[in-house]
């Protein structure tokens, strides 16, 4: 299997649209059926093909809990609702008189939808079938290919049938198939456990933590505590406005990212906060708030840092002029590691870029450039 293959998984997880859950629910969905191992996978040449119907039901399984939830949990961006809501609450609150969730469930893989709920629920099937094969197996894959349906391909079966019974069985043999390249397959056979995050090392040790409190401890509160992170929103503010205060001393602010001169900006994280946990000042810029909206949570290309090279070295001698102990001790840290801090300037560059580098050719973040 070639590595290329990984490092396209990690750039669609962090590159492709993020609209909407769809894209996680499609990949989420396809690694759970591949690892059940289910007999209906099949290999076609080069391509493994796979029920449709398999997939709808994990969609349903996913989303039923979210929709079913007494707190609003976001699943598209705006107030647009997800293509089969209504649809699908309808069935929801059909059950919530049933036993729920687990009767649902059991009625899907075994007994059958009730009759009574026949109409309404092939309408949700379709529904779900129509919005899995045109929104996200269209445009995954995206952010390294420009074709659409370039990993996913959706191969229609015959003219969906009434029902005399609606299980998974029903939705087998009904929806059609979809395919993969079968080293997309081989890889999710390989990582899926870690991406879905059954085997994460998150996971495991939150579940480890519930198990070890005799279950008393929910596990939703192990794994939110063990994500915790110890920088705040309070901290973030506090190196902006130490930024900020360094920045009016001297005057005058140009974008660090444009060159041009501006009366009010933005203090960006040069590697953003969501993808690298670093509040140091070394990683605080002043940009414009147009630039800065459009960079978000990109990673500035090597060629870019280049160019800007004398700019971002003008605001780092600023902060070590302002706070040298402080700004020595976070550059070495992060940046320069056990290298003398004399002529510091071309190590710290050359780092930050080999840094940004490896957070856009390995981890799969996007790579920015500014449009001036």
């Amino acid at each position: 299997m070639r590595s290329e293959i990984f490092s396209n998984i990690n750039k669609i997880i962090e590159r492709d649209s993020k609209v909407s859950t769809y894209k996680f629910a499609l990949l989420r969905g396809t690694i759970d059926v591949i690892l059940e191992n289910s007999p209906f996978i099949v290999q076609k040449e080069s391509r493994i093909y796979i029920p449709l119907g398999l997939l709808i039901e994990k969609w349903l399984l996913f989303y039923y809990p979210i929709l079913a939830s007494k707190s609003f949990i976001p699943q598209i961006h705006g107030e647009t609702k997800l293509a089969f809501e209504t649809l699908f609450k309808e069935i929801i609150a059909d059950y919530n008189d049933k036993g729920g969730f687990s009767v649902f469930y059991n009625d899907l893989r075994k007994n059958g939808i009730p009759r009574d709920q026949h109409e309404n629920f092939l309408k949700l099937l379709k529904k779900l079938k129509d919005t899995i094969t045109s929104n996200p197996m269209k445009y995954i894959g995206r952010s390294i290919n420009p074709d659409y349906y370039s990993i996913f391909q959706y191969h229609p079966g015959l003219r969906i049938q009434n029902p005399i019974k609606i299980d998974l069985s029903y939705l087998i043999s009904n929806f059609g198939e979809f395919s993969i390249p079968i080293e997309y397959h081989d890889a999710f056979q390989i990582l899926g456990s870690f991406l879905s995050g059954q085997d994460s090392i998150l996971f495991k040790w939150a579940e480890f933590s519930v198990n070890a409190s005799k279950n008393i401890l929910p596990f939703e509160k192990v794994l939110h505590d063990v994500l915790i992170s110890p920088i705040t929103e309070r901290d973030i503010r506090e190196s902006k406005k130490i930024y900020q205060s360094i920045l009016n001393k001297d005057g005058k602010v140009q974008c660090v990212w444009t060159g041009h001169s501006i009366d009010s900006y933005d203090i960006d994280h040069l590697i953003p906060f969501s993808v690298w946990k670093n509040n140091d000042l070394w990683n605080l810029l002043p940009s414009s708030q147009k630039i800065n909206n459009s960079k978000r949570d990109k990673i500035p290309s090597t060629q870019l840092i280049e160019d800007r090279r004398d700019l971002i070295l003008h605001y780092w001698e600023l902060i070590q002029k302002s706070l040298p102990e402080r700004f020595e001790k976070e550059m070495r840290i992060t940046l320069l590691g056990n290298s003398t801090f004399d002529n510091w300037q071309k190590p710290a560059i050359e780092k930050l870029k080999e840094t940004c580098q490896y957070l856009i050719s390995t981890r799969g973040f996007e790579e920015w450039n500014p449009k001036n």
